[in-house]
């Protein structure tokens, strides 16, 4: 009976939405398309490098082509691509889940404070323990400022939650609302430490605030790659909670479904995932709230496929993105948040136009 009801639910959404194409299609030909992206963020940059020197590069050996350009490959744009990937999946995947979540397309972990609090978070850290960089380097990348930035967006999160929650349930208008306000408290402390920061860490912050992947590292990578598989896995196994959403919080109890501890477990690994993505490259805005709704275009509101979909959508996005912000200035380098917020913003003003009468 669940199964049905559910089949029925994605079923009658799908008509509403048009005409899907076929995941079976649809999947293999935006890994293609990431895979070949990926190969082309190898090649931008300021010394031209071959799409056969990539591939050569990346063989077993050091012979197959020049020294310096292995190193440079192996050294600075691999690492800074996978990075990318990386973070753009985690972003696309919590975005995926908060709007299935709350049953709204607005809600993205930027909308609703996680991204600030994570923010203030990490800046926390590097203003703290910045003078340490020098010495012990993966204390910021690897210690202090994913810890802090997943406390800063776990308590941000708990706070919209507990204001938008009552005995009656959640409230999708509040959350969004106290999300605003959690964002402007968010901003106002990184205002304060950009303040009262020395200079080394002013700008630091200056240039983690706007969002960049070129400090990619192999452990930072690591632990990007880890929380993506860990969420992966978390999110696809409550894919059909996620579906039984979309029918609203009462049909989903009567499913079977505990709601209000969903929601904590859910809620809680998205601030983990957003504060792992925040710490190792700043303030991305716009790709958790622009991507999921490409996915649903695509394939319709199935969390089965949306996920995986959202998540090589976002790796996709932020590598064009990405190659945007080394090429558009060249041969300085906009950060990536310029960018994203750039395609972003006019998005969501069209996606809060068509829904300002459903907030009201």
């Amino acid at each position: 009976m669940v199964t049905n009801l559910m089949t029925t639910m994605i079923n009658r959404t799908r008509s509403l939405a048009g005409h899907r194409l076929p995941v079976t299609f649809l999947l293999p030909a935006v890994f293609a398309l990431l895979l070949f992206a990926m190969a082309s963020s190898i090649v931008v940059g300021p010394m031209s490098i071959s799409y056969t020197n990539v591939w050569l590069s990346l063989l077993p050996g050091q012979d197959h082509v020049a020294p310096h350009i292995a190193l440079i490959i192996q050294q600075v744009r691999l690492p800074r691509t996978l990075l990318c990937v990386a973070i753009g999946a985690i972003l696309a995947l919590c975005g995926a889940v908060m709007q299935g979540l709350f049953r709204n397309p607005l809600a993205d972990p930027g909308i609703i404070g996680v991204a600030g609090g994570a923010s203030l978070g990490a800046a926390s850290a590097i203003v703290l323990f910045g003078t340490f960089a020098t010495s012990f380097p993966l204390l910021l990348t690897l210690g202090t400022v994913p810890v802090f930035a997943f406390l800063g967006g776990a308590i941000t999160t708990w706070l919209v939650y507990a204001l938008g929650t009552d005995k009656t349930g959640t409230s999708v208008t509040v959350m969004l609302l106290a999300g605003v306000a959690i964002s402007a408290l968010s901003g106002a402390a990184l205002g304060l430490l950009n303040f009262y920061a020395d200079d080394q860490a002013l700008r630091d912050l200056s240039l983690w605030s706007m969002g960049s992947l070129a400090g990619a590292t192999w452990p930072g990578i690591t632990l990007a790659f880890s929380a993506l598989a860990l969420l992966f896995w978390q999110f696809d196994r409550q894919s059909n909670a996620l579906n039984a959403f979309l029918l609203g919080e009462a049909e989903a109890k009567h499913l079977g479904i505990h709601v209000q501890s969903l929601k904590r477990l859910l809620i809680l690994l998205c601030a983990a995932g957003v504060g792992v993505a925040v710490s190792l490259s700043g303030v991305i805005g716009f790709v958790g709230l622009i991507v999921p709704h490409l996915g649903r275009m695509l394939a319709g509101p199935n969390h089965k496929t949306l996920l995986p979909l959202s998540a090589l959508l976002g790796a996709l996005i932020l590598l064009i993105s990405d190659m945007l912000a080394r090429v558009a200035a060249a041969p300085a380098e906009l950060p990536v948040g310029i960018i994203t917020a750039l395609l972003g913003a006019p998005f969501f003003i069209v996606l809060l136009l068509k829904q300002k009468g459903r907030l009201q």
